[in-house]
């Protein structure tokens, strides 16, 4: 490239991960990449940590939360580009040279294959496709379109803070960056995510306002069936966990509508049934790299 784009990462922290916090700005500031780059650490309700090095920390300065925290961080940049990365996720050798390729002149959002990381087992998670289209993000959620891999242009796009608890907000930027143009996808595992410490992992009432939130600002994840079935169970899934048997079976009826054998769904009358837990039935997937 004639000129390499200059990079700020953004790194929210609820400041109570140290160990993993340093591993993930390491691993940023260890990228073999030619051009400027930056890290901005945002703490969102909590005293700023340590951190070290030419990092700078900052309180979140937005609404409480994920989104706010991005927000805080993207407007402390003046790069070219921004690239975001959770505090306990790990960029792996050669990422950010990878995408600022593939991005190119052109490009506005790009994204790349993860390794999931669940207790002793990683798990590579590739899309089999260099783009990412608004269809195939309505089909699947795409696990591998996740936030630790994002990396877009500076003031095309920002998160929305009304998410609720900061759920999905991610998704639905992915998602609003593809309905601009398809998002650029570098199909190898660079970004190591790590589920076992995830802050939102079994936050229910959250999980489901932030589909149904979903639902509201993106209609047509009601008109795919392939889409609006998986949405559907996971709100079925989500209403089990919390022992709500009627909303579940509501849930799961209107994602067997959609889908006939859609398996969130057939998992959450389980659920629901005290057959099996719902702790149980997310360790046995997260193994698998897999969610629900």
């Amino acid at each position: 490239m004639s000129r390499w784009p200059s990079v700020g990462v953004v790194i929210p922290t609820r400041g109570d991960r140290p160990g993993p916090l340093r591993e993930a700005v390491e691993a940023v500031l260890c990228q073999d990449y030619a051009g400027e780059l930056s890290v901005v650490v945002v703490a969102d309700g909590v005293p700023l940590p340590r951190v070290g090095g030419s990092v700078r920390v900052l309180g979140n300065r937005l609404s409480p939360g994920l989104p706010g925290a991005r927000n805080t961080g993207i407007a402390a940049c003046d790069t070219d580009l921004i690239a975001f990365c959770d505090d306990d996720d790990v960029w792996l050798p050669g990422k950010l040279t990878a995408q600022v390729r593939a991005l190119g002149d052109g490009g506005e959002f790009a994204s790349c294959g993860i390794e999931v990381e669940h207790g002793s087992r990683r798990v590579p998670r590739l899309a089999g496709a260099s783009t990412i289209t608004v269809a195939d993000l309505i089909r699947s959620r795409m696990v591998m379109v996740h936030s630790s891999t994002f990396l877009f242009r500076r003031g095309v796009l920002w998160p929305d803070e009304s998410a609720p608890g900061g759920q999905n907000e991610d998704w639905d930027l992915a998602l609003r960056a593809a309905k601009r143009r398809p998002l650029v996808h570098v199909d190898q595992p660079l970004v190591r995510v790590r589920w076992a410490g995830s802050h939102y992992a079994a936050r229910w009432p959250d999980r489901i306002a932030g589909l149904e939130w979903m639902l509201a600002r993106h209609p047509e994840l009601a008109v795919d069936p392939c889409g609006a079935a998986r949405v559907y169970g996971q709100l079925a899934f989500g209403h089990a966990a919390l022992g709500q048997r009627g909303s579940a079976v509501r849930w799961a009826a209107r994602s067997f509508a959609s889908r006939a054998g859609e398996p969130r769904a057939a998992i959450a009358l389980a659920v629901a049934a005290g057959l099996i837990s719902a702790s149980t039935v997310l360790s046995a997937l997260h193994n698998r790299g897999h969610g629900i």
